[in-house]
């Protein structure tokens, strides 16, 4: 039986790493980063020690001081600066749109009017949709952190609109595995792969149709709240959607587990489960295809398991059958969709 692990929901903190990281723009541009620390609240000798954190309250102290001395949002990683209110009126821009796909495209359009080096673009490829980000970095600062700190804030402020935590089938990083991988997992709850040639968030398609259901009012209210509420996880993965799929990402075949056999470790019942589900704007169906897409895609890019193999651990009947479910979520076949990422 799964049990809870009661430190599960502790909040660690920020890594001293990252606070670090945060900081580089702000020095590149001749602010005394010791006084930005102390005015936040952060004894500087703490970030000494990588292993050290820092409280989400301090960091949004740290964040809201460097922006005000910076005048810009991006906190100095930027060609052309975010000037203060930036942040909000792209969501005033998109709040008004019918779906998460109008949304992230308006976003995207705006970015590109007051940014010269960030790109945020939407691409749809079959079952799957890829939020790709690029930051040419012309001021040539070392960037991770922020590329990083884009995709955490879209994922959860567009989550926030749509009132369904967005769940990623995997993340790629332009980058390399950083000191903090650790915490990725509640960065971005799903496999992650680095040194990639480019950096994005890969998820169903199917959220892309999901209206907003926010308004004006409780935007004013949610940005009152920035940057405390980007900083932690817009409902937070402990939902019975991301522990199923971890419960199956865990297994070497997915048909091991069946909803009777995941309702009983989580300790409710298949009926109660499903209605769970539901409300989570998820079904079972959903999450073991998800799961499966997101697994085929790293035996065919990461591994050199025949496409017969990687079918019979899937749980499908037949390769035929994989092929069509395979070409279904990604617009390609299996082996096409191997060639390609070879190629490129």
């Amino acid at each position: 039986m799964e049990t809870e692990n009661p430190k599960l929901h502790e909040d660690p903190g920020i890594p001293a790493t990252v606070v670090r990281a945060q900081l580089v723009g702000a020095h590149k541009a001749g602010l005394d980063c010791l006084q930005i620390l102390h005015d936040s609240g952060i004894d500087p000798t703490l970030l000494e020690d990588p292993d050290n954190r820092i409280s989400r309250d301090q960091m949004a102290n740290l964040l809201r001081r460097e922006w005000d001395l910076l005048n810009d949002e991006s906190g100095g990683f930027l060609a052309r600066p975010w000037l203060p209110g930036t942040f909000a009126m792209m969501g005033h821009a998109c709040i008004s749109c019918p779906n998460l796909r109008r949304a992230l495209l308006r976003s995207g359009r705006f970015i590109s009017m007051v940014s010269d080096d960030l790109h945020i673009k939407l691409v749809e490829d079959g079952e799957e949709a890829r939020l790709i980000i690029h930051h040419t970095n012309d001021k040539n600062l070392p960037n991770q952190i922020f590329v990083e700190s884009i995709a955490v804030i879209w994922l959860r402020f567009f989550s926030w609109l749509i009132d369904r935590t967005i769940l990623l089938e995997r993340v790629l990083l332009a980058f390399p595995q950083p000191d903090y991988n650790e915490d990725y997992s509640e960065m971005f709850p799903c496999r992650h792969y680095f040194n990639q040639a480019e950096t994005c968030l890969v998820f169903s398609t199917r959220y892309l149709q999901m209206p907003l259901v926010r308004d004006e009012q409780q935007l004013a209210e949610f940005l009152s709240r920035a940057p405390e509420c980007l900083l932690t996880q817009y409902k937070s993965d402990h939902s019975f959607t991301g522990r199923i799929r971890r419960m199956l990402q865990q297994q070497n075949s997915i048909e091991n587990l069946s909803l009777d056999d995941v309702a009983a470790r989580l300790y409710t019942s298949p009926q109660t489960l499903r209605r769970r589900l539901k409300e989570e704007g998820n079904s079972w169906q959903d999450i073991k295809d998800s799961v499966r897409r997101d697994m085929a895609v790293y035996q065919l890019k990461q591994q050199e398991t025949a496409v017969a193999e990687i079918a019979e651990r899937l749980g499908f009947s037949e390769p035929s059958a994989f092929n069509r479910a395979f070409k279904k979520w990604t617009g390609l076949a299996p082996g096409a969709y191997r060639e390609k990422f070879r190629n490129d």
